[in-house]
């Protein structure tokens, strides 16, 4: 008898010792080992989210869903999940919370990525949620447009091949028809072409030669004339191309230099030089209004010019004070 109760004592010692294993796995599990933080964040589609969805950060758990409350968003629905992690977990306030699964075949998770600011969230805060992307959802999708292309784009095209392979066959036998009856012309034409080739063959390649030989002659001059000395000369002449360039560039710039000089002279002159236009003014109108008596003066003077030397070829002793010789004319 005392046996049977040491034996019920060790089973039930064995059994409560199991069970709370087992409870401390599960807590250790979902992250309930100890106090926690709550935070939130909102999504349109919480497909596979419920109590005791396990949350992680960057893959490592920290705790698990406790709550989702459906909340009205004007005309739509969005879901508030309410989570809580172990506390003290800094969440980075840039942090997203996305809903996804980490293998196919693998559990929803609410896996958080963290953020690079350096403000962590307060607990109760709001984590920016981002929506999951529905795999399977894809894949009927691209499924379904797969089929629809079978259906309404190659079903009619392989309808479509069968009048156009019929209409080959009718032209290959056709032409199987042409063979037959002008196969005998077409071998002839060939055996013409073939013997007009071998007949132009030799010219062209003598033409190939000559046109080979004309490159190496020009290749030839081409290194002839690239010798040493004359890559020296042509160097010379592009560094005195290049001098030419920057004395002209440095001539550029006196000329604008000049050019500024002037134009500040002109400035600096103005005023005299727009006396000195007004005294031309003035010149030149007393010449316009003197120019007939001036005119008047030279004619004269010309004439008297005129008859004194007309005297002195006739008497030439009137420059010693002679007198003039009787003219015989006038007697």
């Amino acid at each position: 008898m005392r046996n049977n109760k040491i034996n019920y004592l060790i089973v039930g010692t064995f059994v409560l010792t199991m069970l709370a294993g087992m409870i401390v796995a599960m807590a250790m599990l979902a992250g309930r080992t100890g106090a926690t933080d709550s935070y939130y964040a909102f999504y349109r589609n919480v497909t596979g989210v419920k109590f005791g969805t396990q949350v992680v950060y960057e893959g490592y758990p920290i705790g698990q869903v406790e709550e989702v409350i459906p909340e009205p968003d004007g005309a739509l629905m969005r879901f508030r999940v309410i989570f809580e992690v172990q506390q003290g977990w800094r969440i980075p306030k840039d942090s997203v919370g996305k809903i996804e699964a980490p293998g196919l075949l693998s559990a929803i998770t609410l896996s958080i990525r963290a953020g690079k600011s350096g403000t962590a969230l307060k607990p109760g805060a709001e984590v920016t949620g981002e929506e999951a992307s529905d795999i399977f959802a894809m894949v009927s999708s691209v499924a379904g447009e797969i089929g629809n292309i079978a259906e309404k784009d190659i079903r009619p095209f392989i309808a479509s091949l069968g009048p156009l392979l019929e209409t080959i066959n009718r032209a290959a036998g056709g032409f199987g028809d042409i063979m037959v009856g002008d196969g005998k012309i077409l071998v002839g034409d060939l055996v013409t072409l073939v013997g007009e080739l071998n007949l132009r063959v030799p010219i062209i390649a003598d033409d190939i030669q000559d046109f080979t030989d004309n490159i190496n002659r020009s290749s030839q001059e081409l290194s002839a004339f690239l010798t040493p000395e004359n890559r020296l000369i042509v160097e010379d002449l592009l560094q005195n191309m290049d001098a030419a360039a920057i004395n002209f560039t440095e001539l550029s710039a006196e000329l604008d230099t000049l050019i500024g000089d002037m134009d500040e002279l002109i400035a600096l002159n103005q005023n005299n030089i727009s006396d000195s236009l007004i005294d031309v003014r003035y010149i030149t109108d007393s010449l316009a209004r003197r120019i007939d008596s001036i005119n008047q003066n030279l004619e004269g003077a010309s004439r008297n010019m005129y008859e004194f030397s007309r005297q002195i070829r006739q008497n030439p002793g009137l420059l010693l004070g002679g007198t003039p010789p009787v003219d015989e004319a006038a007697q």
